[in-house]
């Protein structure tokens, strides 16, 4: 094996471990085309070291694929392909399920989903720890209780969501129990509102990011939201580009709002924005401290929204509030519990 190989088997040994694969289980790696085909041979390598059964499935790429649309994938209504993978107990998903109604029946059925699709400097240097599940743990209840989420900033931000009807999207980095997904690395907890629960503005600032585009925003977006949907966006050359892009999907579910949380992956860079198509963007979205706002599906959560068209929207510097009890204050964690856990010196 190369140095590289090497190194990615041991670390993805580790995460096997932290998915709890154990020798008993079966393991199923997810590929298309040659995309990621390293990544591939690594975790069937670190799964054979463990003791367990491992296959990988390649299924052709989808025609016209972009990754800009989600839910559609290599296994769209295949039928056969999806039977197959709900054998495994893990599935190392390296095309990119998200939004899909497949990725949905495999968790249903009790597998264990793992998205990884990040650069492997990027998975070195975010890699979870056992304690980022505690603070992301935290972080869900404090969600899960709560019927009001706001948010401000400086720039003139100030959004309400009402909460309590779907539950949390909760990622720390492993699958680690049945019909649970993950994606390596992430550390963030978000919400999506209840049908209809936003109103207010959101005013996204310079340096704000713009996924799908892996952009820093140049110039201010508003964002005027009424009764869970975007009416109007205003600015400059960059709310043209977000109102052409969602414009072109033709959907009015578009401008629906998705999910609302924070990230705490101190490990996670905000400069480290990488204007690559293969990369999915886990810099920004699980940057410390900062609010993902988002645009789109909520199919995920338990919703009947499935529009492709997905946007998150990392904000720096914001304030959030859970039925009026401050959580993060201009892009700072403010409770203890979701703070990083310190080494312990000798």
């Amino acid at each position: 094996m190369t140095v590289e190989l090497d190194e990615m088997v041991s670390l993805f040994k580790k995460e096997l471990a932290l998915c709890k694969l154990k020798p008993t289980e079966t393991m199923a790696v997810l590929t298309s085309g040659e995309i990621r085909a390293d990544y591939a041979k690594a975790f069937l390598t670190a799964a054979s070291q463990i003791g367990a059964n491992a296959f990988e499935l390649k299924l052709p790429p989808v025609k016209n694929a972009s990754k800009d649309t989600f839910g559609i994938t290599p296994l769209t209504d295949n039928r056969v392909a999806v039977e197959c993978l709900k054998k495994a107990d893990l599935v190392i998903d390296l095309v990119l399920l998200l939004f899909s109604k497949e990725q949905l029946e495999l968790q249903d059925a009790g597998v264990r989903i793992l998205l990884v699709v990040e650069p492997f400097d990027v998975i070195k240097r975010m890699f979870p720890k056992e304690s980022d599940k505690e603070r992301v743990l935290y972080a869900t209840e404090l969600l899960r209780n709560a019927k009001e989420l706001r948010v401000t900033n400086k720039a003139g931000t100030d959004v309400k969501y009402q909460l309590g009807q779907y539950p949390i999207l909760t990622e720390y980095g492993y699958a680690d129990e049945p019909g649970r997904w993950d994606h390596l690395p992430s550390c963030f907890a978000a919400a999506t509102s209840n049908d209809g629960g936003v109103d207010g503005i959101v005013v996204m600032d310079k340096g704000d990011i713009f996924f799908p585009f892996n952009r820093y925003l140049q110039d201010p977006i508003e964002l005027t939201i009424k009764d869970g949907f975007v009416t109007k966006i205003e600015g400059g050359f960059d709310a043209m580009l977000m109102k052409e892009y969602i414009e072109s999907f033709n959907d009015p579910r578009a401008y629906a709002i998705s999910h609302i949380g924070w990230g705490l992956n101190e490990r996670a860079q905000w400069h480290s924005l990488a204007f690559d198509d293969q990369v999915f963007g886990m810099d920004g979205r699980a940057f410390y401290g900062n609010v993902l706002f988002s645009l789109g599906p909520n199919s995920e959560l338990g919703g009947n929204n499935d529009t492709p068209c997905h946007l998150d929207l990392p904000m720096k510097n914001c304030t959030l509030y859970l039925d009026g009890k401050l959580i993060v204050k201009d892009g700072d964690i403010v409770i203890d519990e979701m703070k990083p856990v310190k080494p312990q010196h000798a």
